[in-house]
This record gives structure tokens, C-alpha cells and sequence, in this order.
């Protein structure tokens, strides 16, 4: 294609590839020299232990094991044997949410399910849930694929 055609179909569309470039834009705005994923780790590390302390009691529930992990598609885990693993990029979103995902972890442990009990046993510990997982589905994506600097 010509450089003159090319030119031509980029101006005949350039709203378009504003909107859609707005839209992909990074909006949290972390800076990859700045964050560190040892510091990060060591955070989350902090963070949820702090929120698995209280919540494990208040639900009646023991777990074995906790692992920070670089999962690429989760932001966290609960296997059978009770070992609970967490995305250490949750230190890096907003405190509430860290939280919702521990506290959902931790239901996991009595409800092993995304049933209607397992539910309702989230939003008894945290009636607000569901704006830390709209804010997962909204910036979620721009977390997980963030890279430190090495």
C-alpha cells in the first residue's frame, strides 16, 4: 500500500484509535523502576498474613500453608490441603482488595465451591465484595501482566 493510502486511512480513523488507545492506556500508573517484586513480596507477604490471622479465627478456620507466587492468571488459590497461595502483584492494588481476596481464600476452606453458601459466607465477612472484584476486572488485566525492572 502506498504511504500516501496509508496516511489517508490512519486520518480517516484517527478518533477511533484515540478512544481505543485511551482505553488501553495503563491507568495505575505504576512505575516498573520504582517497584521492586522482593519489596512487593515481602508486603504481601505482611499484608496477608495480617488479614489471615484475624479472618482464619473469625471464620474457624486453619490452613497449613500460605505461598506468595507469580501466577499469571490468579490472585489466589486454596488447595485441598489447606495451603492458601496469593499473586504477590496484590500488594501492589488497593488494601481492600488484598483483603477481599484472603477473606475469599479463607471461605474456600469451609465452602470449597463458588456455590450460593460460599457466597453468602464471603459477604458475611465482607458484605462489600463485589466492588474489589469489579475493581479486579477493571485493573486486574494491567496488574498481572506488570513487570519489574530487573
Amino acid at each position: 500500500m502506498p504511504e500516501r493510502e496509508i496516511e489517508s486511512v490512519i486520518e480517516s480513523h484517527r478518533e477511533w484509535i484515540a478512544r481505543e488507545r485511551a482505553v488501553q492506556a495503563p491507568q495505575l500508573r505504576l512505575d516498573p523502576r520504582r517497584v521492586s517484586e522482593a519489596d512487593a513480596r515481602r508486603a504481601a507477604r505482611e499484608l496477608v498474613s495480617m488479614v489471615l490471622e484475624e479472618e482464619a479465627r473469625a471464620l474457624g478456620v486453619t490452613y497449613n500453608r500460605v505461598q506468595i507466587r507469580d501466577q499469571r492468571t490468579r490472585w489466589g488459590s486454596c488447595s485441598s490441603s489447606g495451603t492458601l497461595s496469593f499473586n504477590w502483584r496484590l500488594a501492589l492494588a488497593p488494601l481492600e482488595v488484598l483483603d477481599y481476596v484472603v477473606v475469599h481464600e479463607l471461605c474456600h476452606l469451609r465452602e470449597p465451591n463458588h456455590s450460593a453458601g460460599f457466597w453468602r459466607l464471603v459477604a458475611s465477612r465482607r458484605p462489600g465484595w463485589r466492588r474489589q472484584r469489579d475493581w479486579l476486572t477493571a485493573h486486574g488485566p494491567e496488574l498481572l501482566a506488570f513487570r519489574p525492572a530487573a
